[in-house]
């Protein structure tokens, strides 16, 4: 995956994630954030609502 944008880095997230008592390591965290941003990506995209009743 490419983002152009990362915001967080590995071992910023190792750290937040640690402060939350998930203990990772770094290839983990970023398995994590790959997730994260995957998600992100594709919830910003707007759904049609479909009139169930015509």
């Amino acid at each position: 995956m490419n983002f152009i944008e990362r915001n967080v880095s590995v071992e910023k997230a190792v750290i937040i994630l640690s402060k939350n008592g998930i203990q990772v390591d770094e290839k983990e965290a970023k398995i994590i954030l790959e997730l994260l941003y995957l998600v992100s990506k594709n919830y910003d995209k707007p759904k049609e609502k479909k009139n169930l009743y015509p």
